[in-house]
């Protein structure tokens, strides 16, 4: 199973997000079955995950806390405990032993992050 977390402002929209995903989609040219993020952030995902219809899975904070991510950036460090919400939302939505297929990848306006995870089969 692949999973697409996504990191992204409070000032991005559907757009954002939509070019977030296509980005990280056509890097591993694999696509998710699922869409993941921080559980406050996942009413602003809701509307392409009905879109792409796919499941939204609402991640925890301590589960993002928990996961290996390959960015490690600063700020989002010091507000949310992670490098980045995208790859640790993706790890903790495609469960245990989950692996990251690429860096997080950004949209064109830098408002949001989209980065794919590989989990087993459920």
């Amino acid at each position: 199973m692949i999973v697409a977390g996504f990191g992204f402002s409070t000032r991005a929209q559907t757009d954002s997000l939509r070019d977030a995903f296509n980005a990280a989609c056509a890097a591993v040219d694999r696509p998710p079955q699922m869409l993941a993020t921080a559980a406050d952030k996942a009413a602003s995902l809701a509307p392409l995950a009905d879109e792409l219809g796919l499941p939204l899975v609402s991640v925890t904070a301590e589960d993002l806390v928990a996961q290996p991510t390959f960015t490690q950036s600063l700020r989002v460090a010091a507000e949310r405990g992670t490098g980045s919400v995208a790859e640790a939302a993706a790890l903790a939505a495609a469960g245990p032993g989950a692996r990251l297929l690429a860096p997080r990848l950004h949209a064109a306006d830098r408002l949001s992050s989209c980065a794919l995870a590989e989990g087993a089969p459920l």
